[in-house]
């Protein structure tokens, strides 16, 4: 879903009954997004987690993973009202304390250029041929998804499905997506 950019500072969007006003921001000039955080607002991560939760509680999965940093509160507070169900969360960079790291790379339209995705050798001995479900706070293009795809291929996992509070714009297919809410995408410049 697109909507023509004129200059417009916020977008106010229906989560399910909840209200919130999000700030547009320029990716480049001709294109903008609604920006949606999590980090720091407990009430709305904990809202869009009951959400989630309720709509992938009889997903058959035995991990959640997700990459880092924007969408680990809305990860830990789904796993908790799932009974405290495990994740994993991919990083975006090799730590020193990892054993035996997996990469890949992931390119999002909210990063300037491309990232390292990696998953820990303690983890991904604990997801090996595993059924998971795939979690992010936002899905747009699916770089992220597919770049995590690309790691969970390597250790054998089994895709169960993909959530996210939003899908922007609509280059990811809602087809195993479980999401609250489409978020439009800003196209044009300011007039």
């Amino acid at each position: 879903m697109e909507i023509k950019y004129t200059g417009q500072e916020y977008y106010d969007i229906d989560l399910a009954g909840r209200k919130e006003r999000l700030v547009i921001a320029p990716i480049t000039p001709s294109f903008h997004i609604a920006s949606f955080v999590l980090l720091g607002n407990t009430e709305l991560t904990n809202y869009c987690a009951d959400i989630l939760a309720e709509k992938i509680k009889d997903v058959d999965c035995d991990y959640i993973v997700c990459p880092e940093a924007k969408v680990l509160p809305l990860a830990q507070a789904i796993c908790t009202k799932l009974g405290n169900k495990e994740f994993v969360v991919f990083r975006k960079g090799a730590k020193a304390y990892m054993l035996d790291p997996i990469e890949t790379q992931v390119k999002s339209i909210t990063t300037l250029q491309v990232q390292k995705m990696v998953v820990d050798g303690v983890d991904a001995k604990k997801i090996r041929g595993k059924k998971v479900l795939l979690l992010d706070d936002v899905v747009s293009t699916g770089g992220t998804f597919h770049a995590m795809k690309t790691l969970t291929d390597k250790l054998e996992c089994e895709i169960v499905g993909y959530a996210a509070a939003l899908r922007e714009g609509t280059d990811f297919p809602s087809d195993n997506l479980y999401y609250i809410r489409d978020l439009p995408v800003f196209v044009g410049e300011k007039e």
